[in-house]
């Protein structure tokens, strides 16, 4: 499974100063390790649990679990017998055991430049408690939903975990969901209580969040269940005269920036409109009148090691959000130690995770992973390109950034404007990159290793779902050498394998299905409400094997390389082709920033290839770049994936967690209108766009 010895053609290594205090500075340790994670799961994950802290100790067996439905129902049970509170982990034990309560926990950055705080782990330790008794006051008690909608404030991180101190299950939305969206996941979850804000700016965007949460309280109202409390963060209303009745308090630390004179510089800085606020008293209450007079000290709630811990969203094949739910001891362990390892985590970092925490990479390695190890991180409001596409470079000197994570979308996009507006930045700092996702397409991670880490910081290109819970495949910093667009190998405790259409192993270099033979303590348990969908969904195509519905070949080093969705899959006559290696040859070309590629029903062939390109800046589209694009996927890939169709798309449809809409996208290519739900699309203008840019007829 693992090979023997790393290879050393072909690929690119981690710096000799990495190496002198990684946690795991070589690859022969990485395998010794490996084969001690699978063959003694209990002994190594066994001393992982030494540094947490368990009220009481497990009893039965470290793993139980059944991938293989004809053999019964799916189960994973991890250290069962154990109770803890993750909060108390995350913030107690590192105040008090520790010591580190005057370390900084976040730098919070917001969207506008000269607008931030800081936060040490004292402080939010005592923000946490004063919030979870308000939650008690209002009823919360151990296994209640409650659902959270808010912008990338310190007060979601101290949100999410005053439920999980009281033994509540958090299910956070996204911000940038629609008010169709939150209720439908209020709904499914059946949420006691909602958390929000009055709303926030993306850029030079206004979001009037509390609008978009009384709308959906009033769709839940309509479909027979009301929701009886909402619980109002003012972000953005700080005064008085802007504060709604009911929600009087004193300004908050931190001032809304369009709103005072830098008291600094004297420079005033624009004024931009504060959302009207509305306000129900029958159901509204204000954050900061209920935490004035709560106690700063709360008694964790201790939980058994399978008790639900939050459930978290994803798209189904359906159309119906899954409710991906995971559960304490598993979840606490697993992110806690791939956050360490892979991105050899050292108590001087300064770490920074671009994500939202309303996806599972913020669940993950912005709140879970990093506050488990006492970590210093960036927690960041605005846009990469706003006000400038400096602004990420800008950020990482301003807080000496050391380690940093982000997604290949971001990277593509700030490609598209040269490396002018990363090199007026030192970026001295830093010493590990993260991807996250998505597969990044070799030039992408070219130009992220040459340009922005100086050809001296390795690439953690990681491969992982809502599902895993944390990172599967991964490279490590030191460890592992490096393949531009490889997912490397798999972490420890995680086995996986390919398989082809008819359920079989296959061994050596192959392309097929990939799959895991067995549990790792972080993997999801269950779809909320709804056993039989998770075992359809993840079990019944394969029996014996949690199939991730992701393509992947291995190549002749044991390398992993994730083809894409098998959704994203073509079959051209006869021949299964990947859409990320057809998008990646189609990027490689110097004027093309962005591809996306879906399939097209052909008479013949069965399916034709229908590519969409974004150019970058002050490139024209014309036929005889069209003629070159298909001559470099013919000579990157073969004549068999030559595209039939090549469109100019000035603009993808994409949600606003900057994924791509494909399924759009197959419908601007089949001429079909029917779109279905587009509302989490970030700009649905494109959409419009690019069917009266089509360059074929109708099927």
């Amino acid at each position: 499974m693992i090979p023997d010895k790393a290879p050393k053609e072909d690929v690119f290594h981690g710096s000799e100063e990495l190496k002198k205090e990684a946690h795991i500075p070589s690859f022969e340790k990485y395998k010794e390790l490996y084969m001690k994670s699978i063959d003694h799961p209990d002994e190594f994950w066994g001393d992982v649990a030494k540094d947490f802290f368990w009220k009481t100790k497990h009893t039965g067996p470290f793993l139980e679990y059944n991938f293989d439905v004809t053999k019964g129902e799916i189960y994973v049970k991890f250290m069962e017998g154990a109770t803890t509170n993750i909060c108390y982990n995350l913030l107690d034990r590192n105040v008090h055991d520790r010591k580190l309560g005057d370390k900084v926990a976040f730098y919070w950055e917001g969207n506008e430049p000269g607008d931030e705080m800081t936060v040490t782990y004292r402080e939010l330790l005592q923000r946490v408690c004063q919030f979870a008794n308000v939650l008690k006051s209002q009823g919360v008690k151990k296994g209640d939903r409650v659902s959270i909608y808010m912008p990338m404030v310190v007060e979601l991180v101290v949100a999410m975990l005053a439920c999980v101190r009281i033994g509540a299950v958090h299910s956070i939305v996204f911000a940038g969901f629609s008010a169709e969206s939150l209720c439908e996941r209020i709904l499914d979850s059946q949420c006691s209580l909602l958390i929000t804000a009055d709303g926030f700016y993306r850029g030079d965007k206004l979001i009037n969040l509390k609008l978009l949460a009384d709308e959906a309280l009033q769709k839940c109202k309509d479909k027979g269940f009301p929701v009886k409390k909402c619980i109002m963060l003012k972000h953005l209303s700080k005064e008085a005269e802007e504060t709604p009745v009911g929600c009087q308090s004193p300004p908050a630390k931190r001032p809304c920036p369009d709103l005072q004179q830098e008291k600094q510089t004297g420079r005033v800085k624009k004024t931009r409109p504060v959302p009207q606020v509305p306000w129900n008293p029958d159901v509204d209450l204000c954050w900061h009148a209920l935490i004035r007079g709560a106690s700063d000290e709360c008694e964790p709630e201790w939980c058994e090691s399978e008790d639900p811990l939050f459930i978290l969203y994803t798209s189904g094949s359906t159309g119906k959000p899954k409710g991906v739910l995971h559960t304490v001891s598993g979840y606490m362990l697993y992110t806690a130690t791939t956050f360490k390892l892979v991105f050899d985590h050292q108590p001087a970092d300064v770490y920074w995770c671009t994500a939202d925490i309303g996806w599972i990479t913020g669940h993950s390695y912005i709140t879970y992973g990093p506050l488990a190890n006492g970590a210093t991180s960036v927690l960041f409001e605005g846009l990469p390109t706003y006000p400038n596409v400096s602004r990420m470079w800008e950020i990482v000197d301003k807080y000496s950034v050391t380690k940093f994570y982000t997604a290949p979308t971001a990277i593509r996009m700030l490609m598209k404007f040269g490396s002018d507006p990363v090199v007026k930045y030192k970026r001295e700092s830093l010493k590990v990159l993260g991807t996250v996702g998505e597969p990044i397409n070799p030039e992408a991670w070219q130009w992220y290793y040459n340009v922005v880490g100086d050809k001296r910081c390795p690439i953690v290109d990681t491969f992982w779902q809502t599902e895993t819970g944390g990172h599967v495949l991964t490279p490590l910093p030191a460890a592992t050498p490096m393949k531009p667009g490889s997912a490397t190998f798999p972490f420890f405790g995680v086995v996986p394998a390919i398989l082809n259409e008819s359920g079989e192993e296959l061994e050596g270099p192959s392309e097929g299905y990939l799959v895991f033979k067995q549990p790792w303590p972080g993997v999801m348990r269950t779809v909320y409400g709804n056993q039989q969908r998770f075992e359809t969904t993840y079990f019944k195509k394969f029996p014996g094997y949690y199939v991730t519905g992701d393509g992947c070949r291995r190549d002749k080093d044991g390398y992993y390389w994730i083809t894409g969705r098998i959704d994203d899959m073509l079959n051209v006559s006869g021949h299964l082709l990947s859409t990320a290696e057809v998008e990646s040859a189609l990027v490689e070309h110097e004027a093309v920033a962005e591809a996306a590629v879906v399939g097209r029903p052909h008479p013949v062939k069965g399916e034709s290839l229908y590519c969409f390109v974004t150019l970058n800046d002050g490139v024209m589209y014309n036929r005889s770049l069209e003629a070159e694009l298909k001559k470099q996927v013919r000579e990157k890939i073969g004549a068999i994936a030559t595209p039939d169709y090549i469109q100019n798309a000035p603009g993808l449809p994409k949600t606003r967690s900057g994924k791509i809409m494909r399924r759009v996208l197959r419908k601007i290519a089949c001429d079909e209108r029917d779109l279905g739900d587009i509302s989490t699309l970030a700009d649905s203008s494109v959409v419009e766009q690019l069917f009266q840019n089509r360059c074929c007829p109708a099927v």
